[in-house]
């Protein structure tokens, strides 16, 4: 990878695969290629049976080259990994890609995030799924879908079982794509165990659509809302469908601009949820009041392992909170409490908390704390953390 060696290295390399019976996966992604560089393919990798992984991610191939690739890949049954991040594929692309998937059985990952494909191209990509049902995962982060390329993916979502991730990240679905899209996840028939639907413009009012679809799933593992909008309002629509779950293990709420309000109300759910294990509220104002709602929760309540708290404003009372909490809770291994304003007295703060034994933390992030490591009892007597507690990770600095 990165070594941009263009199409010329590229022809040298790619017939070297044609004798290849070991090498299962090959990262050519970063190095220049360009649509004609991909015609070295032609005549290998329709033989190529040991191949298991082609990343091609960074190389500006474009539609001509993902056209040149389908083509190429419609009589290959050794690759399941299609690696196409930032190729500079547009809708033509996403429509050979299309073509491909619905002739080829063998590929069961394809990643085509961070290109230009708009809502005719989220279209072709519907088609697809209707007719296939081998694919597992899709990843289309970053790209132009908006409302209407997730009313179209709706459609071949509804009707295909194979699925089991969709990572969908900054398409611009607004509320309205989201409707539409929740509605077929809700009528799926198949299992999806991973959903990626953050910085998509969604508010309280689509919250309510997640809401609703969090309610009805039962094979829905990962669920991402990072930094989309949905206030305090939405936090508790999606917090109250949670006391229903019984299968999202972890929740991101990272970036919702959600303050104290909207925290208590997932505090509670976790009162009554006992299969989250990993939440993310990073970069939400939840301030004091906020962590001390989720502390005083989290003492004797709920299966947190992983809690990530940074930037969240709770300053060194906050950091009271969670010092308090530590002492008693017995699930946390991973706690994030990066950028929140502590300083030396909140760490010395969490440093007398950890005198007393705790068995689970692994590992506490405190850097961007502005913590003068040297002048804090952090860093002398209250390191003597090493032999009071099993924490194996700490860091203080940035």
């Amino acid at each position: 990878a990165g070594r941009q060696f263009g199409d010329e290295g590229l022809f040298f390399l790619a017939e070297s695969l044609a004798y290849n019976k070991s090498a299962e996966e090959v990262d050519f992604s970063g190095n220049a290629i360009t649509a004609a560089g991909i015609e070295a393919f032609d005549g290998i990798l329709q033989i190529n049976t040991a191949l298991k992984t082609l990343n091609l991610s960074g190389n500006i191939i474009g539609d001509e080259g993902a056209k040149c690739l389908s083509d190429i890949l419609i009589e290959n049954v050794g690759i399941q990994k299609l690696f196409l991040n930032s190729t500079n594929i547009g809708d033509e692309g996403a429509k050979a890609i299309s073509d491909l998937l619905k002739k080829n059985k063998t590929i069961r990952i394809v990643q085509l995030s961070n290109n230009t494909i708009e809502y005719s191209g989220f279209a072709s990509i519907a088609d697809a799924l209707l007719e296939n049902n081998t694919l597992r995962s899709l990843y289309l982060n970053g790209n132009y879908g908006g409302p209407l390329g997730a009313s179209s993916l709706a459609k071949g979502v509804v009707g295909n079982k194979s699925l089991r991730e969709l990572h969908l990240h900054g398409n611009g679905f607004g509320n309205e794509g989201l409707r539409v899209l929740m509605s077929a996840l809700s009528a799926h028939k198949g299992k999806i165990t991973v959903l990626d639907i953050g910085n998509n413009n969604i508010t309280s009012e689509g919250s309510l659509y997640v809401a609703e679809f969090i309610k009805v799933t039962k094979s829905l593992r990962w669920l991402s809302l990072y930094m989309d909008d949905v206030g305090d309002e939405g936090a508790e629509k999606v917090a109250d469908a949670l006391k229903q779950n019984k299968t999202i293990s972890t929740m991101d709420f990272g970036g919702n601009n959600i303050h104290s309000r909207g925290v208590t109300a997932i505090a509670e759910t976790l009162k009554e949820n006992e299969v989250l294990t990993t939440l993310e509220l990073s970069y939400n104002p939840i301030g004091p009041e906020g962590v001390k709602a989720l502390c005083d929760v989290l003492k004797f309540n709920g299966k947190l392992q992983t809690l990530k708290l940074g930037w969240c404003q709770i300053g060194v009372s906050g950091a009271e909170f969670v010092a308090d909490c530590l002492k008693y809770n017995t699930t946390l291994s991973t706690l994030d409490l990066r950028a929140n304003g502590l300083g030396d007295d909140g760490a010395i703060c969490l440093a007398r908390s950890l005198k007393i034994i705790n068995e689970s933390l692994k590992s506490l992030d405190l850097g961007f704390n502005e913590i003068r490591v040297r002048n804090t009892v952090f860093s002398v007597s209250a390191i003597g953390i090493s032999s009071l507690c099993s924490t194996s990770f700490i860091r203080v600095t940035g």
